[in-house]
């Protein structure tokens, strides 16, 4: 699934990105407000955004609202420093919905993440490619029903195939989806597409090679 981070601070910012990725999601970040509400002001598709008040350009509050003015879905969490109670009161009245105070444990704020995406998004939480899973909630794949552990960009790689299953998906489309803002190049998909195949070779899940319209993902 894929994330928007709309956090100033530059090394939260990449603390939470990381922590994210880890977990298997794809997170895109934005440093100003005024960016993010143009980015947020008509169709996006990000499954939930991380939302901090005070930011450089236009508050956090004033994204939220351009937000709402056409989105009244997508899952938004409020991460703020400010103590006042009126400040997240406020976010609530306009459409937020939570709030975390900085600082917070990591623990934490991915519990919310995951709450927040089970209420709104419970038809998307399982995948499934013949004898290859993949559950939404717990971010976690399985093969044959064993515990299938990859790397996080593989996760994010396997996980956007998955979701095209049955369909070529080329690879300027697989960057895009997968890895959001992150650079990542026509090799680098290569070699994890590679890696990818070795893990699920022989094992009912077959990636193909479609020349010139990308890889396809289908049961064996």
């Amino acid at each position: 699934m894929k994330l928007l981070l709309v956090e100033d601070d530059t090394l939260l910012a990449e603390t939470l990105q990381d922590a994210l990725g880890l977990a298997g999601y794809s997170v895109g970040c934005l440093a100003d407000g005024n960016e993010a509400r143009e980015r947020l002001a008509g169709r996006h598709d990000f499954a939930l955004i991380l939302l901090d008040l005070n930011l450089p350009g236009c508050s956090g509050l004033e994204v939220l609202a351009t937000l709402r003015g056409h989105d009244a879905d997508t899952p938004v969490l409020i991460l703020t420093a400010r103590g006042a109670i009126e400040d997240r009161v406020r976010g609530l009245d306009l459409g937020a919905d939570d709030y975390l105070a900085k600082p917070f444990a990591l623990d934490e704020l991915e519990a919310r993440v995951r709450a927040l995406l089970r209420r709104r998004h419970p038809s998307g939480a399982h995948l499934q490619v013949g004898p290859l899973a993949f559950d939404g909630l717990a971010q976690r794949f399985t093969l044959d029903d064993e515990p299938l552990n990859l790397p996080p960009r593989e996760q994010r790689l396997l996980g956007c195939l998955m979701r095209h299953a049955g369909e070529p998906i080329d690879k300027a489309q697989l960057a895009g989806e997968a890895f959001a803002t992150d650079s990542v190049g026509d090799n680098a998909i290569e070699v994890y597409v590679h890696r990818l195949r070795r893990r699920l070779a022989g094992r009912g899940v077959e990636l193909r090679t479609i020349r010139g319209l990308g890889y396809l993902l289908t049961e064996s």
